[in-house]
């Protein structure tokens, strides 16, 4: 326990992983590595820099003296100026040079993407694993028949790993949306103060070519394609809105999971995974809440209303630059990318581990097969001589007394048995077995799953076999 408090998605719900990509070892050593990216580019275009100073700046990466820098923003009231500080006394033959011509930004928001993408590839394995523990799902119910619901009310049925389809083609769309974002991620570069690289030209002599190519030294240096064409003093924080929306799709992707789990749970249909100590209710010892899809829930909401941060904060920059972006960012940014974190994890845990009970769906069906079998029975009684509008009334009218009491009294459904004794309806037990047999009201359900599951998403899971297999740990 903490006499301060400690933000719950570090705490309490997302990985060590996503926590150290947001970390501020991550952040700051980012920042140097930026520092010795553009002191190497610098050096390269004819700039008076040693290879001493390079390598001195390059052995104090990581050793980070933050009470030292802690120090120096108290005082300067800058937090790049402190590090600047902080990195010159690490490195006093390099001091100098550092930070030479850039201004702030050079490191905040090349940092900035830089994390993000670090972000966005966590995401995208989890997004994969996540595909492949429904597609083994989808595989192994493809056949198992089920009720299907519109309004969730009764429809026609269709098969439990049909119904994996529509959660697995959310998330395939969701994995195209990340790698558009990764695709399409640049680096702000080093553009000055007001995004003219007017000071780059100042130290180049007027040599237009050398500015341009440090940019593209720097991004070589940082394993990017390129850097942004224009800019103020920061990338136009719409980058920022970007990444966040594909964050808040995911969500509304895994709410939508999350929300048809805990209405199957209370069909008990399906049980999320449970440990063997766990408790459901301080109160009811009895109960089994599905505590994982609400917190998946839960968090979901979180990220799809923490959007409207850098949709605000991409809409509300003045010119060049305001610094109303910079405290937003560091909130809005990291904890979108923390609670997605958990909410893959949480999903992953939840379809590998959890239960299916096929009786349970059986005994739904059998609940609702007789209203959903009439027509078909019209049918083959037709077929056998009977008169259709003759028994299109008499299914009218025993469906409305059925319904009633069953409603009304509780009463077991008994319309199959009404129309097997109606001599109108020419039944017999074994033709009525015949036209219950469910298989014949899943339609293509079975083949659907199988066609989508070849078609669509194996070929995502072979494209992405390198990002197969990870670790996620629940803490409940």
């Amino acid at each position: 326990m903490t006499d301060v408090y400690m933000n719950p998605l570090c705490v309490r719900y997302a990985s060590e992983e996503m926590k150290r990509i947001f970390s501020d070892d991550n952040k700051f050593s980012t920042w140097r590595k930026l520092w010795v990216a553009l002191a190497k580019a610098e050096k390269a275009l004819g700039i008076g820099i040693t290879d001493e100073q390079i390598a001195e700046m390059e052995a104090h990466i990581y050793d980070i003296d933050y009470d030292k820098a802690r120090e120096y923003e108290f005082v300067r009231r800058h937090d790049v100026m402190a590090h600047v500080l902080t990195f010159g006394d690490a490195c006093p033959n390099a001091k100098p040079i550092i930070h030479l011509g850039a201004t702030s930004c050079y490191v905040g928001d090349n940092t900035d993407i830089i994390v993000m993408r670090q972000g966005l590839r966590r995401v995208k394995r989890l997004l994969i694993n996540t595909l492949e523990a429904l597609a083994a799902f989808a595989e192994k119910w493809k056949d198992t028949p089920t009720l299907a619901y519109t309004h969730f009310q009764a429809a026609q049925p269709t098969t439990v790993g049909k119904r994996a389809t529509l959660w697995m083609q959310d998330l395939v769309m969701d994995i195209e949306a990340v790698d558009f974002q990764l695709n399409s991620l640049k680096l702000l570069g080093c553009k000055g103060t007001t995004g003219t690289g007017a000071s780059f030209l100042e130290l180049f002599e007027g040599d237009h070519e050398k500015v341009k190519t440090l940019e593209k030294l720097i991004a070589q240096e940082m394993d990017f394609d390129a850097c942004v064409a224009v800019s103020g003093q920061t990338y136009t924080r719409k980058v920022d809105y970007n990444v966040v929306s594909v964050l808040s799709g995911i969500a509304q992707s895994a709410a939508k999971f999350s929300n048809d789990i805990r209405l199957l749970s209370h069909l008990k249909e399906f049980d999320e995974p449970f440990e063997a100590g766990q408790i459901g209710s301080s109160a009811m010892a009895y109960k089994r809440n599905p505590m994982r899809s609400e917190r998946i829930a839960s968090l979901a909401r979180y990220v799809m209303a923490d959007v409207i941060n850098p949709a605000f904060t991409a809409a509300t920059q003045w010119f060049e630059r305001t610094l109303d972006d910079s405290a937003n960012k560091r909130i809005s940014i990291p904890e979108a990318f923390l609670a997605v974190d958990a909410i893959l994890s949480l999903y992953i845990n939840v379809i590998s581990n959890g239960t299916v009970y096929p009786k349970m769906a059986e005994r739904h069906l059998k609940e609702e097969l007789p209203f959903i079998a009439t027509e078909n029975i019209l049918m083959d009684c037709v077929k056998r001589g009977a008169d259709r509008q003759e028994l299109h009334e008499a299914i009218r009218q025993y469906s409305v007394d059925v319904s009633k009491r069953v409603k009304q009294n509780g009463e077991d459904n008994d319309l199959l048995e009404l129309m097997l004794n109606d001599e109108r309806f020419m039944l017999t037990e074994e033709a009525l077995d015949r036209i219950l047999d469910v298989r014949q009201f899943v339609g293509r359900a079975p083949e659907q799953t199988a066609e989508f599951l070849d078609e669509v998403v194996r070929p995502v899971l072979r494209d992405n076999a390198d990002l197969l297999g990870v670790d996620v740990k629940i803490t409940v």
